[in-house]
């Protein structure tokens, strides 16, 4: 496996019994402090992200949302507006 060099520092300020936790933590993972807390914040990470940027609908909104998107609206007089400013802009 690659090794990754890792170039960037991340600080931060925990109580006594914090410290201890996670290097108890990290010992019964068999892990140094550093790889067990890089690799839960990175999960943690992934999980927030993804939690933020997935859409869930229920029900009647994901009818509604899925057939927004099988069968759009014709453009209103506005997006028609748009559209025209845009193209006069050459954007």
């Amino acid at each position: 496996m690659a090794s990754v060099q890792r170039a960037e520092r991340l600080e931060v300020r925990i109580t006594s019994a914090q410290k201890r936790l996670i290097e108890r933590a990290a010992e019964l993972r068999g892990t140094s402090v550093t790889d067990f807390v890089v690799s839960n914040i990175q999960v943690a990470a992934v999980e927030t992200v993804k939690e933020f940027e997935s859409l869930f609908l229920r029900d009647e909104a994901r009818e509604i949302f899925v057939k927004a998107l099988l069968n759009p609206p014709e453009p209103n007089e506005a997006l028609k507006a748009a559209t025209a400013r845009h193209k006069q802009m050459g954007l």
